[in-house]
């Protein structure tokens, strides 16, 4: 194990570095497709699409897990993630951008599947259960911060430029230009600063056929494990009615009240998440984390999948009401927020606790991989069902397909003191 002190160098950064793209992929490309006259159902669609990678890593999980360290992908990634950042820069302001920004979204995304594969597996080969337990507070605080650094701060910034420049792909060229050097500092910095623990080594592999058995027994193991049909889910479900919600949020602020919306602009939307919607979601994350490493995931799971479910009716709300306040927008995100950032920690833990015992860098990914699946499948619909429903009406389809959430938390099994400290336990 790594030194505890030494821990907070590294870890806060390295799920910044983690959120940071995945907000980009899922969410800043939302809001820039909207800037841009892209459709709703082609928005939702296609940025949906972008979860593939995140589904489908655990199929190139085994290889990160044997060739090269942890580390190394890490590292790499990261340079690689702010490169395929300068590309879409390039792209937005081409003839056929739509195309072409797609396509070198996609290489972020593969790049930052990869990532997350490392540095999950980094994260666990670094603490022990209960300090997993600790800190997922912090590092789905520091995600999340990445996500609203990226939906807040950037989208502000997207903002201030369109206003000044009259130019929104100029505006939003600038904004990706950005995110490129971002990472090039984040790559700089983990390269110096992250530890070498000795559990971090490459596996050894004699032959491609032991490679593929290797692969090949490593999701065997993970479909043995116990209950394997409510793990899965469990995964897919419990973040059904937020996959919807997420891809249409962003587009509802921004459309004109005549069309449902609010009719918000793009620096609004942006102080709307990186003010307010920051500290409750940060307050949200670090309570998850602290209430289940005093007593355990089990004890606070039904108050989590409550509080990341039941906000959802603040869309509804401002649906029906239109309000011209920013103020109320503020609450309202911030309601949404900070049930988000509580919520979501059961979900990290489950994960976590599915994963543990062999293969656990593997394994997690192939959680984290039905967990994508479950938020790109609603949301490639979510567009279509939106522009057939209106906002309205969408936002009470929202809300009801939280059901299915309190359905799979009532089937799963949960040891009673899982993440919850040792001491406190006896």
């Amino acid at each position: 194990m790594t030194p505890k002190s030494s821990r907070w160098t590294w870890l806060p950064s390295l799920y910044f570095a983690e959120g940071l793209p995945f907000v980009a992929v899922m969410t800043v490309s939302v809001i820039m497709y909207k800037r841009l006259d892209i459709s709703n159902t082609e928005i939702a669609f296609y940025t949906s699409w972008l979860y593939l990678p995140w589904v489908i890593k655990p199929l190139w999980s085994p290889i990160v897990d044997i060739l090269k360290t942890r580390r190394f992908w890490i590292v790499a990634m990261q340079l690689l993630v702010g490169a395929g950042f300068a590309a879409i820069a390039l792209c937005i302001e081409a003839d056929n951008f739509f195309r072409y920004s797609l396509a070198a979204l996609w290489l972020v995304a593969f790049s930052s599947a990869t990532h997350d594969i490392a540095a999950d597996g980094f994260y666990i080969l670094s603490l022990t259960d209960h300090e997993q337990a600790w800190f997922v507070g912090i590092r789905n605080t520091f995600y999340r911060l990445a996500m609203i650094t990226g939906q807040g701060l950037l989208v502000m910034v997207a903002g201030f430029l369109e206003n000044e420049t009259n130019d929104v792909q100029l505006s939003w060229s600038i904004v990706f230009y950005l995110l490129a050097g971002v990472y090039i500092v984040l790559f700089a910095w983990h390269r110096r600063v992250l530890p070498r623990p000795e559990s971090d080594i490459v596996g050894e592999v004699e032959s491609f056929r032991a490679l593929l058995a290797k692969f090949l027994e490593t999701f065997v193991a993970f479909f043995k494990k116990q209950h394997i049909g409510k793990v899965v889910a469990f995964l897919l479900l419990y973040r059904v009615a937020e996959a919807q919600l997420t891809k249409l949020a962003p587009p509802f602020l921004l459309d004109e009240r005549s069309l449902g919306g609010l009719g918000l602009t793009t620096a609004d939307v942006g102080f709307a998440y990186g003010t307010i919607g920051a500290l409750m979601l940060t307050l949200g994350g670090l309570l998850g984390g602290f209430l289940a490493s005093r007593h355990g995931l089990k004890y606070w799971l039904w108050w989590m999948v409550a509080a990341i479910n039941l906000p959802d009716a603040v869309y509804v709300v401002l649906a029906y009401t239109q309000p011209e306040s920013v103020l109320a927008v503020l609450i309202a995100v911030g309601i949404e927020q900070f049930g988000y950032g509580l919520g979501f920690a059961a979900y990290t833990l489950y994960m976590l606790y599915v994963s543990r015992g062999a293969h656990s860098t593997a394994h997690f990914a192939i959680c984290t991989g039905f967990m994508a699946l479950g938020m790109m499948l609603p949301g490639m619909v979510s567009g279509w069902l939106q522009e057939i429903l209106g906002y309205q009406n969408f936002f009470v389809w929202v809300l009801a397909a939280t059901i299915p959430s309190f359905l799979v938390v009532a089937m799963i099994q949960l040891d009673a003191d899982f993440g919850r400290e040792k001491s406190a336990a006896s």
